[in-house]
């Protein structure tokens, strides 16, 4: 067992060179080899009482599979991780451990935390690699049928769960390929397609799970359809939050305007910056992004490996930015301007329609709001203006609601979410549902946990019928 892990110095991880990688769409993180990972875990000091696993929003036995890392028992690990974790090779990647589970490693109360998330996305790959070691037993039929709409971390999450519990279980997904946001939002330098989420997608396959893409619920089938016609016992909904928000400012319907979410879509799944496809996408040379969150980072770092002079335009300062330390971080290192307490008013065209640039206005932080973050204020005569050809949005998105309007007796609040209980239970009896769809725009592991639940929840609710 270590004991002088707050001695040891934070295992370092080796990345792409700034100026290479921004001009490509390889991973940026390369991440540990075994060498290095099995160093980082040894400075693990097995706490009785782990707060980075009360911290952890599925429980992962943190403790348990870094003990056996430094062991050099990675398949031990990987079976430990598996206990809770669906996806570790993509949560070690997109995860905001700094605020989750190495916030609270008691490590970085007076030297670096555990690198828990880059010693799970190791673990992760390792198990990729080595998908052969895990074949699972099937498990006994149990002759029912559930649907799961949605094939992003939620719908994959509950999927495999209830799998390997025995039922007869079909993804539905809208678009032509599987992994949800995990392949339409999340740039390849963060996240690999084929390498990970792939990957991982066939893992839950071998579960005997079928997917059936390129099915838009609440237009290809309904919810009724489903459970009446189709002969589904439950529905899961995990169809995420894909509805961009706009400022209505002046000039939001000028060419060249964008939410982040079309953005990205266009470029993760239609290969934009591979000259052999032809993708549809307009790439400015002057880009403008506004929001301050993940989606924004991705956004802004896409356009700059498209070959844009990007920028960031937040109305609040940088202490106030929602986006992870780190993509803050890589995305300076790239070369992307940040402009802090700035708030876009208008955005301007020429007389043929197309953006000409943005106009903005300088902040003050006043007063603190709900949230507690200070409230940005307007500062009088501020008004300034800059040029660009291209301005994507970035300020968050909530559910599509074509389910909500195509399915009698569900429930959903102001923001459009559906209305569930804590383990998934919609208003409409054996429809279940977890992730963005019911919290808004979250995290992969958040939105992983509640598909995990709901699968428990559903298995429960089916046995009683």
């Amino acid at each position: 067992m270590a004991t002088k892990g707050n001695k040891i110095p934070r295992t370092p991880v080796r990345e792409q060179d700034p100026l290479k990688r921004a001009a490509n769409f390889e991973e940026v993180c390369l991440g540990y080899n075994q060498e290095e990972a099995m160093l980082e875990a040894t400075r693990c000091l097995r706490c009785p009482k782990p707060r980075c696993v009360q911290a952890c929003p599925v429980g992962i036995d943190i403790p348990g599979f870094v003990g056996r890392l430094a062991e050099g028992d990675i398949k031990g690990a990987a079976e430990v991780i598996a206990l809770d974790s669906s996806l570790p090779s993509v949560c070690g990647r997109v995860c905001p451990q700094e605020t989750q589970c190495e916030g609270s490693c008691v490590l970085g109360i007076k030297s670096e935390p555990l690198a828990i998330g880059k010693l799970e996305r190791f673990t992760g790959d390792w198990r990729i690699g080595h998908a052969d070691e895990f074949e699972a037993a099937p498990a006994q039929p149990l002759g029912k049928k559930v649907a799961v709409v949605g094939s992003g971390p939620s719908g994959l999450a509950c999927a495999s769960d209830l799998a390997r519990l025995g039922y007869d279980v079909t993804i539905f997904e809208a678009l032509h390929k599987a992994g949800g946001v995990l392949v339409y939002g999340i740039p390849e330098f963060r996240l690999p397609k084929e390498g990970v989420v792939a990957r991982e997608v066939a893992s839950v396959e071998k579960l005997g799970v079928k997917i059936e893409t390129d099915v838009v619920v609440g237009r290809t089938l309904t919810i009724d359809a489903l459970m009446d016609e189709e002969g589904f016992d439950a529905v899961f909904i995990g169809s995420g939050a894909g509805l961009p928000r706009f400022m209505n400012i002046p000039g939001e319907n000028l060419n060249g305007v964008f939410s982040a979410n079309e953005m990205l879509t266009r470029a993760n799944l239609m290969h934009a910056w591979e000259e052999e496809y032809d993708t549809p996408i307009y790439q400015g040379e002057k880009v403008v992004v506004v929001g301050g969150g993940n989606v924004a980072m991705d956004a802004v770092r896409t356009a700059r490996r498209l070959g844009a002079e990007a920028t960031i335009v937040y109305r609040r300062s940088e202490a106030e930015l929602p986006a992870r330390v780190e993509e803050v971080h890589h995305a300076k290192e790239e070369g992307i301007e940040f402009k802090m307490l700035t708030n876009p008013v208008a955005i301007t065209g020429d007389e043929s329609g197309k953006v000409t640039g943005i106009e903005c206005v300088r902040m003050e932080l006043g007063e603190p709001d709900a949230s507690g973050r200070r409230s940005p204020v307007e500062v009088p005569d501020s008004k300034f203006r800059m040029d660009c050809d291209v301005v994507i949005m970035a300020l968050g998105t909530s559910p599509n609601p074509l389910i909500k309007d195509t399915t009698d007796g569900l429930e959903v609040n102001r923001r459009g979410c559906l209305v569930a209980d804590d383990n998934g239970a919609t208003t409409r009896e054996g429809v279940f549902a977890g992730g963005d769809a019911v919290t808004g725009a979250a995290t992969v592991i958040l939105a992983m946990g509640a598909g995990r639940k709901a699968a428990a929840a559903i298995h429960e609710y089916l046995s009683g019928k």
